[in-house]
């Protein structure tokens, strides 16, 4: 499980996250939603320790990341994966190297049970023909998968999806999704994405948290989704014409 209490980060004088509060519960798809600038990326990175707030905690099953020993924020840190943005590959290793990349810096696994647990996350993701092809021989949609496959293949209990269906089609989206959902369910990880994506909110949103102005003015789940009563969510929800007409708004 991971808790945030009172999350606050000023950037100069723009406060960017006016004291954040949630809990993410294991085997459960928890997104963070909101407009662009309204601090969900930011907060990302509070969480994962690449941004250090300027107020309160981050407890990974009760531990305090944020005032940790290095050995205890090392030892968290191994058990992270992180899909970021631009899936973020290496041009000039393969596809199976990528992959392979977070075993080779922070374990010491043998070669042979480095190469198992690399095929068997690419297998995962259905890329096991795909492992000795480079970054710019393959599509968006798979080098997302492989960013996906880099994320688990420590095993991680907790998994941090920034934005998974940035700049891909709609289909390759809803398959991006479903499998984010799949590996959550099946290792019981707890998954944390940003998106501003409608069809993911709708599809995987177990747990919905809403950001506006650095503030969590709603939280709940793709069924009490489209139901609330709070402005600044609706208007972010039916900014699409088509979907306020769906719903008569």
């Amino acid at each position: 499980m991971i808790e945030i209490k009172n999350i606050q980060k000023k950037f100069g004088d723009r406060q960017v996250l006016a004291g954040i509060d949630g809990c993410f519960q294991p085997g459960e798809t928890s997104l963070i939603i909101g407009g662009s600038g309204t601090g969900k990326s930011v907060l990302l990175k509070c969480m994962i320790g690449l941004v250090q707030p300027d107020l309160g905690e981050v407890l990974y099953d009760g531990r305090n990341f944020l005032t940790a020993d290095d050995d205890t924020r090392k030892a968290i840190r191994r058990e992270m994966g992180v899909l970021f943005q631009g899936s973020a590959l290496f041009d000039s290793k393969s596809v199976f190297d990528n992959v392979r990349f977070p075993l080779d810096m922070l374990t010491t696994m043998t070669e042979e049970e480095k190469v198992e647990r690399a095929h068997a996350s690419l297998q995962r993701v259905g890329l096991e023909n795909a492992e000795q092809r480079m970054p710019s021989e393959i599509s968006g949609g798979m080098k997302k998968r492989v960013g996906i496959a880099r994320a688990i293949v420590m095993n991680p209990k907790y998994l941090f999806c920034d934005e998974p269906n940035s700049g891909l089609d709609p289909l390759t989206s809803i398959k991006i999704d479903q499998l984010i959902k799949e590996i959550t369910d099946e290792y019981k990880i707890t998954t944390v994405v940003i998106t501003h994506d409608m069809n993911s909110m709708m599809e995987i949103g177990e747990k919905i948290m809403f950001l506006y102005e650095g503030n969590k003015l709603w939280e709940g789940n793709s069924d009490t989704l489209a139901h609330s009563d709070v402005d600044r969510l609706n208007e972010f929800i039916y900014a699409n014409k088509l979907l306020r007409e769906m719903e008569g708004k």
